[in-house]
Formats: C-alpha cells, structure tokens, sequence
C-alpha cells in the first residue's frame, strides 16, 4: 500500500491484524479454519462468547506464511464488520483466557497513542521534508557526516517497524513533546543537569573537558527534559539520594535526537552522543526506554570484545567501526544514568545512513535508497544492497564463529558510504572508493550479545580480554541455539530479508532477486566458518524448514512475562517459514 492509499486507522489495523496472525494469538494460526470465499481466503475463529470471527487474508512469506489482506475482523452470524483497534482487540479478547485479558486494554492503548502519532506524522509530512531540504538539500546522498546522518534519522523514525506494529508510539508522550524532542521532528533540545554526591556515582572511562565539574565532592549527571519532577523524585528516593541533589549550572549544550530518542547527539559535535534514560516504552509496554546500569556495564565490555576480535581478523579493521561505549555514570537506578558515546574520526566525508533510513522516502518523494544507489551504485539499489550484505553476513558469521551473536538491527547499524569523484569528465556521480570497499559498517548499542562462552574461549585460545565482564547473566549460553535463533531474527530477517521484500513492495527489484541474493551472500559467508558453526547455521538458518521469528507484542505488551515464559522479551520467538528455501516465500 502507498504512503496515502489508505487512512492511518485502517493501516495500523492492517499491521495489528498482521502482527497478532504471525504471533498466533488467541489461536489465529493454530485454531482456525481456512474458507475459500468469492473474494479470497478468510480464516475463521470460531470459538468465544460473541460467535465466530473471519479474519481476510493473503499470502505473505516474509515471518509468516499469511498475512491480514483487509483492515478488519468480521463478526458471525451477527454480520457485523470491526474496523477500528479497539474493536478489533476487543473481539479477541473475548477469546483469550481471563488472566490475560488485560494485556489487550493495554495494548489498545498503545495503538490509540500510536494512530496519534501516525496522523501527526501525516499533518507534519511535508512541512518536516522542506525544512530537511532547506538544511541538508533534496539529494539524500549529499548529506554527509554524522549532520547528515542525524537528517536521516528524521525520516527513518516516520517509517514503521518491518515487525512491531506499533512502533511509532512512545507511552505517555503528547504530541508537543514529540514535536520538541523527537527524532521525526529534527529538534534541538538541552538537558537538564544535577549534582550528586561523588561517592553516590559509578562512573567508567574519561569524560570531556566540558563535562561540568562543580566540585571533587560532586558529579554532574545530565536529565532528559522528558523526565519530570516526580519521576526523578521517586528515582532519586529509590536510590537513597532524595535531598541530596543540587542544581548546576547548565552548560551550552544542545542536543539533536537520533533515531533512538533517548539518545542526543552534540549539535555542535554530532560524532559524541548523550544516552539518556527516558520514563516512556517503544516495541511493547514492557519495554522501557530507561538504562539498567548493568547494560551500561554490557555494553562496555562488548565494545572491548568486538574490538578484539577486529585485532584478530585484519579484514575488518577499515571496514567494521565501532563506536566507544565505555565511558558512562550512574548512580544505582535506572532513571540516574548516563552514556557518552564517541565515534570514530575519519567519517565526516562520508554519507552515514542508519540502515533503518534505506527505505524512507527522500524530500523529493524517492527512496532513500533510491538516492545512494544513483550516487554510488550506478542506479541499481539491489547492487547497493549485495555490497552491503557481503560485509554485514562476513562480519556476523565470523562473530558468530567466535560464538558471539549481536542485536544489531537496523536502528544500531549505520552505513558509511566512502567515495572518490571519477577523473572521467563524462562520468558526473561518484563512485564507491576501492580502498574501502564501497560501503563500512558503524555499529553502537551492543549491549545485548549472547555468547557461547565454550567456544569463544576456544578460539581466543585464553580467557576474554580485559574489560570483558558482563552484568547479565543471560549473555552467556549453553550451545549455539541461542545464538542461532538471535542472528536469524535480527542479521537475517531485519537487515536482510526485509530489503528484499521491501525492495519488491516498492518496485525496485524483484523478490525472487533479492531473495536469490540474501540467500547467495549468507551461504559464502557461511562456508568460510570452521565446521561447526558452518553446521549450526546452514543447519538452523540456510536448510531449516521454519526460522524463529520475534513475538514482539505477545512478550512485550499482551502478556506478562510468567504467561510468556519470556526471560527476555527482546527474544521470545515463534516461527516463520523460511523464506530461503526454493519456494520458501511462496
């Protein structure tokens, strides 16, 4: 469907419906019968108080092998016709167990705040695209640096999740404070700033010259604006600081928002980010975007990890950069938390796209990936695409031959495209440049890896490298499976096959194209692993029948995590076809 051929209510019913059939709530997939009607296939629900439920559907292929074709359940033998989220959550509630019947109003919520958001961003559209033009230009390509990389993070955050229906909603927030603070928008802000008690915060790594020194007695610890009075109140309670803190004075910071909210990057030095903890969810309830200490302790050792496993694959050393995550504060909750994040110098050359952006569309109504591909890959985005899986499936299936599987999806990964001008006088756009292969990967956010402790220990041949401790315990894993099921559900379906269907979906190559591709990419990078990590992968990814696919609403908003059995509601599966196989996305 285009941008404007259906309203926001009956898109985000379309992507519900979708997203709860792939999930198999209330029995969709496993409880229902298929109907051959005039109009195409219905699967019936018929069980619950209100009588049957027929659900229109169509064939899908990408994480499931059906999808909703029509924004609505309808009701029998009333013949009555539920269009709208709340009716459609409504109706399936009535077939739920009791005990989990309130995840369905709470999940309502969350799409009536995300269809505010989606209609916001419909009012907003065009007046957000001019000023992006105005700033930075209509050719997307042309945007450079971590400036222009902020540009793209503005028009990624319109786009929806390729799996989370409801994306585009943050709890609690109102329009005018997605307006000042959100990526969508292309704000700038300034934190709040507090003092603390020195011996109150733990604090890693070196903080810059700016950083506000009040005293050898007292850290300053920076505040989003979006967490008000009585939310720090009540963290500064919980950490025994409450009347302890003071005001400082506020240095002249602005801030400008990435893709991920909670997350400013220095206006007047956009390679340095703030992460700063915010008291709203995005992708489930459940999912909050405040900073648990322990994973600013995580992401610090991955980041070390990482590290040394470029030291030791020399191939990876100019075309995999990571940004430096070891340098944070906090002060024991949450809410009392901070991230200084630096990337690499080197980079302001260059066209830094988040993943996430590929498929937004430009100021000037192209895709973005439309505009690179023009620029640096001679008009062929599939050609764009083929350079970017062989770096990104080598770098993966080697971390994975070490035993480590990152969560690095499209929002953690940025694409660096490094050109040089042709000397060919009839040849008027740039071309990838040789020397670094076209296109680099920059990764943040690792901060949730799981790791085969056994066999990175094999293959370091010494126990980790300093630095290398994690907080939670959940990283480490028993086998492979883990591992397996985490690069499936991020490397292959997130920044993978959802470019190949995506790609197909707006005309620009066919899925049997993309599809041949992703497969052909994964199967080289998969043969160049010892044996048994080359096993495990073609065994559970390349060769398996069905893949795990993320239950992303039933663990993160539906259901409580003792009904989801999730210890991890970032990686609570079911399954999909695997659309790899001949006849796999059929």
């Amino acid at each position: 469907m285009g941008d404007h051929a259906v309203s926001a209510e009956q898109e985000l019913v379309l992507r519900v419906l979708g997203a709860l059939l792939r999930e198999d709530v209330v029995g969709l997939r496993s409880r229902t019968t298929p109907e051959q009607r005039p109009d195409g296939l219905w699967l019936r629900l018929a069980e619950g108080g209100g009588g049957a439920l027929l659900l229109p559907v169509t064939e899908d292929g990408f994480q499931a092998a059906y999808t909703a074709r029509l924004p609505l359940l309808r009701r029998e033998p009333a013949a009555t016709t539920l269009t709208t989220c709340d009716d459609v959550l409504d109706a399936l509630r009535e077939h739920a167990p009791p005990q989990d019947r309130p995840g369905f109003a709470a999940f309502a919520e969350e799409c009536r705040q995300t269809l505010a958001t989606m209609r916001l961003h419909d009012r907003t559209r065009d007046e957000v695209l001019v000023r992006l033009a105005t700033a930075y230009g209509s050719d997307t390509s042309a945007w450079r640096g971590h400036c222009g990389s902020l540009a793209h993070d503005a028009l990624a955050a319109r786009l929806d999740h390729p799996v989370y229906p409801t994306a585009r909603g943050r709890t609690g927030l109102v329009p005018e404070q997605l307006r000042c603070y959100a990526p969508e928008f292309h704000p700038r802000y300034r934190p709040r700033w507090i003092t603390l008690p020195r011996r109150a915060v733990t604090t890693a790594g070196q903080f810059p010259a700016w950083w506000p020194r009040p005293d050898g007695e007292r850290f300053a610890l920076p505040v989003h604006p979006l967490t008000g009075d009585r939310e720090l109140g009540e963290a500064l309670r919980e950490a025994g600081l409450y009347g302890q803190d003071r005001p400082c004075e506020q240095p002249h910071l602005d801030l400008v928002p990435t893709l991920s909210m909670r997350t400013g990057a220095l206006a007047d030095d956009p390679c340095v980010h703030l992460k700063l903890p915010l008291a709203t969810a995005t992708l489930g309830l459940r999912n909050r975007r405040s900073i648990k200490p322990g994973t600013l302790v995580d992401g610090a050792a991955c980041h070390r990890l990482l590290a040394a496993v470029i030291d030791r694959e020399p191939r990876f050393k100019g075309s995999v950069l990571l940004a430096d995550e070891t340098t944070y504060a906090h002060a024991g909750h949450e809410l009392l938390a901070v991230l200084l994040r630096a990337f690499p110098p080197g980079l302001e050359e260059s066209a830094i796209v988040p993943m996430a952006a590929l498929l937004a569309r430009a100021p000037d109504g192209l895709l973005v990936i439309d505009h690179l591909a023009d620029r640096f890959y001679g008009g062929d985005p599939l050609a764009l695409l083929d350079a970017v899986l062989t770096l990104l499936f080598d770098w993966q299936t080697t971390l994975f031959g070490y035993g480590i599987a990152l969560e690095s999806h499209q929002q953690n990964i940025q694409l660096a495209f490094d050109t040089v001008t042709s000397a060919s006088p009839s040849l008027r756009r740039e071309v990838p440049s040789a020397a670094a292969g076209g296109v680099r990967l920059v990764l943040k956010d690792n901060d949730g890896p799981r790791i085969n402790a056994r066999r990175l220990h094999e293959r370091l041949g010494e126990p980790t490298p300093d630095g290398v401790e994690f907080d939670d315990a959940r990283i480490f894993t028993e086998g492979d499976a883990p591992l397996a099921d985490l690069f499936t559900t991020i490397t292959l379906h997130l920044c993978a096959g959802a470019y190949a269907f995506g790609l197909d979906r707006h005309g620009r190559a066919p899925l049997a194209s993309g599809l041949r591709l992703v497969r052909e990419r994964l199967t080289e990078a998969v043969e160049r692993l010892d044996p048994q990590p080359r096993d495990v992968l073609r065994e559970r990814v390349l060769d398996a029948e069905r893949l795990p696919v993320k239950a992303m609403v039933s663990a993160g908003s539906l259901l409580t995590k003792e009904r989801s059995g999730a210890a991890d509601i970032n990686k609570h599966y079911t399954n999909g076809p695997n659309y790899l196989r001949p006849g796999g996305a059929s």
